[in-house]
């Protein structure tokens, strides 16, 4: 028997949380069952492009989904589903714009139609009567909602919809803390003996960069050995790096760049430092915590994220002091949080299992969508 083709939709493959909670998935799911294809909105290709691929996925190519280039955005939906008729489940993961590809799958008879939210709020800004739209165009197209929290669940589908929460699950072992592999990373980034903060996240405006350098100013101040990792990229780096050579902090704070090791360098970290203005449930702090590490946040992230206890919240209001305090006077000893993840559905081994069942479950044809 063919395995059953679920199409993922997203924005491009490249190593975020969403997709990397994906890629989670696709490793631990049976492939004799379910196999998975992407549909992207970019040209270039994504850093886990050659992955997908090497498991047997196809990745399928689309413009950007922009008001400018709707109706052709449209027409191409359209001509994708018409041509591609295998798939029984499309999985849309780009919150309210998932309404256009799970409206064009529902057309051409897609029994399965996933609408799922992985944010909780993105404020107003120019794009908000487009989102607005959107959210109009989702109604009565998917067939089921899925959102990586209750909060993100609420902000995209409202109250009337009954939304299954899908843990951003990683792989436990991966991240389980190991004193040679913290050891044999310090040396490389020559941090031995330092007080090392640790954050992820893409350079935008959502993962407040401004602030945790301004938190990091502060810390530096009291204790002048400690460095700050920056994994990741994006279109503010520059910006921050300027930033960060202004205040006289290059020396303490090490841009590190996307990288595929992250599970290690985790071990290197003493605490996760995570100022976002908003998020859904981030993969990066369940990570965080998979490694064992206490973890210093927002409280604009939703409580259903500490699944370990080693989650403190701050108001993004209260002041820079108080962070500091919380980072000078914060345990750094990691612990073995691996059963408390396992037990509340957060290891993707258990929940791979529980979505293929889901998937070959729903993909079946019904009478009537």
């Amino acid at each position: 028997m063919q395995p059953i083709r679920v199409l993922q939709v997203v924005t491009i493959m490249n190593r975020g949380g969403l997709e990397t909670m994906l890629m989670n998935y696709y490793r631990q799911i049976d492939r004799t069952k379910i196999q998975f294809d992407f549909m992207v909105h970019r040209d270039e290709r994504g850093h886990y492009d050659d992955e997908i691929e090497s498991l047997g996925g196809k990745i399928y190519r689309m413009p950007p989904i922009r008001p400018g280039n709707y109706h052709k955005y449209f027409n191409l939906l359209n001509e994708f589903f018409s041509e591609h008729k295998m798939f029984k489940v499309v999985h849309g993961h780009n919150n309210e714009n998932s309404c256009f590809v799970l409206r064009a799958a529902k057309r051409f008879g897609v029994p399965c139609r996933i609408a799922h939210s992985h944010l909780s709020d993105l404020g107003i800004d120019i794009k908000l009567p487009f989102r607005l739209y959107a959210r109009h165009v989702m109604k009565d197209n998917p067939t089921q909602y899925f959102a990586c929290s209750k909060n993100a669940g609420k902000w995209l589908f409202g109250e009337q919809q009954e939304v299954t929460v899908l843990s951003n699950a990683v792989n436990v072992n991966d991240f389980k803390f190991s004193e040679q592999i913290r050891s044999k990373i310090r040396k490389e980034l020559n941090i031995d003996n330092k007080l090392v903060i640790g954050h992820i996240g893409r350079f935008n405006k959502q993962k407040n960069h401004e602030l945790l350098i301004d938190i990091f100013k502060a810390v530096h101040e009291k204790k002048s050995d400690a460095i700050l990792l920056l994994i990741g990229d994006g279109h503010l780096r520059s910006e921050i790096e300027k930033k960060v050579e202004k205040l006289g902090l290059s020396s303490n704070v090490k841009f590190l760049g996307v990288r595929e090791d992250i599970a290690q360098l985790m071990q290197a970290m003493d605490l996760f430092l995570f100022p976002s203005l908003f998020e859904g449930l981030p993969v990066v702090l369940v990570e965080a915590q998979a490694a064992g590490l206490n973890c210093i946040v927002s409280d604009s992230i939703t409580s259903e994220t500490d699944i370990t206890g080693r989650i403190q919240y701050i108001n993004l209001k209260d002041s820079i002091d108080l962070w500091v305090d919380r980072v000078i006077t914060t345990t750094t000893e990691h612990a073995d949080t691996s059963q408390m993840l396992r037990s509340n559905g957060f290891d993707t081994t258990t929940m791979a299992n529980w979505l293929t069942d889901f998937y070959l479950e729903n993909s079946l044809e019904k009478v009537g969508v």
